[in-house]
């Protein structure tokens, strides 16, 4: 007699894989992110917004900071890489990293 099939498990969504990545590789990019789930980095950036929202007490977004002069956007509240340094007005500036401390 056939045993019934077992079903397969359902793969992660995508905003299931970045929350995985974040908690298991300390701090990462956009960039990374979007490498690591295999979508657009406006997409990721998209998901990551509900990210935020969900673990708000846990998510951590590392400062982006100009190359050229040092200058720090502490206060930034967008995830998005900013265009420009207002100090300097250089566009060299590195992109921004994000973390989950702890659990949901």
């Amino acid at each position: 007699m056939n045993s019934p099939k077992t079903p397969r498990e359902a793969a992660q969504t995508v905003r299931q894989e970045i929350v995985k990545l974040l908690q298991v590789s300390g701090s990462v990019s956009i960039r990374q992110i979007s490498q690591s789930v295999h979508v657009s980095e406006k997409e990721a950036l998209g998901h990551l917004e509900h990210i935020r929202k969900t673990y708000k007490d846990e998510f951590v977004m590392l400062p982006s900071e100009c190359t050229k002069c040092g200058f720090t956007f502490e206060d930034r509240d967008r995830l998005k890489k900013p265009g420009k340094c207002p100090k300097c007005r250089s566009e060299r500036i590195d992109e921004p990293a994000y973390t989950l401390r702890g659990g949901p």
